[in-house]
């Protein structure tokens, strides 16, 4: 088993690497106690047999010994596919670390999706389905910040990319004979964009679940969002430590001016009662008072204001089923429940109506919307016919 702990065995392996159509990669990582998660291993494979054609990075045992810029030259390189399964988070740390998303880009669970192996199908699932091999799941909740790693926890991160290279082989092949690279292509762009990765603190707001009741409650959860955001960014720490969503809504709703206001809030932990955080919150509601409701967004998206036939939801939501089935994609791919709902309230700027999903999905979709055809049982499938 090869253990990288300095640049010039990384810039070997690197080489070697280069040499091949593709790689496999994975990361270990923790995220609990800060705001960016903390890069603990990044595991690595090309093409071959030999316990040379794999690495486990080691860039905590490394230390200032140990720079990652082979591997981020490597992700740069064109003539090489970089392979993750379910890649969101792991590009996320790279992109963190140094502006780098790696591309070629080739991710198994979205591929496996397109070729009907359900919704976001495990790793272990592919490997034991494609591989036809079992992954030791016994080192599953290791705490990948400590050190020494045991070696069986050393070869359950490595099983992570050794294993992904035939599942990738027969993913790649399969999609090549099926003439359905261009959709996952289509999905590779929103990964592949640095956008993807960037978490703008005037948005923060967007993903606390609540409904405010008035603009004064929506202009202050705008801003106590923005603030917390930014001091969990600065800080690198995570949101709850700051405050947590249920001390945000009630902030929100009570929107304290003083600090013998804040000692009244009831789920405000005792760190936000004073200091940085306090003086933050404050300001922040005070940035809330100040603001124009003409200048706030509309409360509710645009599909909530849409009125939704519901009958006409449940008949998509019929045809989507039938249309997955009959293509083998996963149906979560293809749309949500909220965007067929929109799509039945008379939304026509949806996802689920673009590109390869307009193919499979939207075209039909839009016809029965328009009355154009129908549902009816055809034995065990159901198909759509014209009125």
């Amino acid at each position: 088993m090869q253990i990288i702990t300095t640049t010039d065995q990384l810039a070997a392996f690197c080489e070697r690497a280069a040499q091949h159509p593709f790689v496999t990669v994975d990361t270990e990582f923790l995220r609990e106690r800060t705001y960016y998660s903390k890069l603990c291993l990044v595991q690595i494979a090309y093409p071959g047999e030999g316990e040379e054609s794999a690495a486990v990075i080691d860039p905590i045992e490394g230390g200032d010994g140990l720079s990652l810029a082979p591997l981020y030259d490597l992700f740069r390189n064109p003539d090489v596919v970089k392979v993750f399964h379910a890649a969101r988070q792991d590009l996320e740390i790279f992109y963190v670390d140094a502006g780098v998303i790696p591309a070629p880009l080739f991710d198994t669970q979205v591929a496996a999706m397109v070729c009907g192996f359900g919704d976001q199908v495990s790793y272990e699932t592919l490997v034991r389905k494609i591989a036809k091999a079992e992954v030791d799941k016994s080192s599953r909740f290791t705490d990948w910040s400590h050190r020494p790693l045991s070696e069986a926890q050393l070869r359950y991160a490595l099983a992570d990319v050794t294993h992904l290279r035939p599942v990738y082989i027969y993913l790649s092949e399969r999609l090549k004979r099926t003439g359905r690279e261009p959709w996952v292509a289509e999905e590779m762009a929103i990964l592949l964009d640095p956008a993807t990765y960037r978490v703008d603190p005037a948005d923060a707001w967007e993903r606390v679940r609540t409904r405010p009741g008035s603009n004064k409650m929506l202009a202050a959860l705008i801003e106590l969002a923005r603030f917390r955001e930014e001091y969990a960014q600065g800080r690198d720490v995570p949101r709850s430590r700051v405050f947590k969503d249920d001390a945000l809504i009630e902030l929100a709703t009570t929107r304290p001016t003083s600090e013998a206001d804040l000692s009244k809030a009831r789920l405000l932990l005792r760190e936000g009662r004073r200091g940085d955080i306090a003086d933050g919150i404050l300001a922040a509601v005070r940035r809330a008072a100040a603001r124009r409701p003409e200048d706030l967004p509309r409360q509710g998206d645009a599909r909530e204001q849409l009125q939704v036939n519901p009958a006409l939801a449940d008949l998509l939501r019929v045809l989507l089923k039938a249309k997955s089935e009959q293509e083998g994609v996963a149906a979560r791919l293809i749309a949500s429940s909220s965007d067929l709902d929109a799509i039945a309230a008379g939304d026509r700027n949806l996802p689920a109506l673009q590109g390869w999903r307009r193919e499979v999905f939207g075209e039909e979709a839009i016809r029965l919307c328009e009355g154009k055809v129908g549902l009816a049982a055809k034995g065990q499938n159901v198909i759509t016919v014209r009125l």
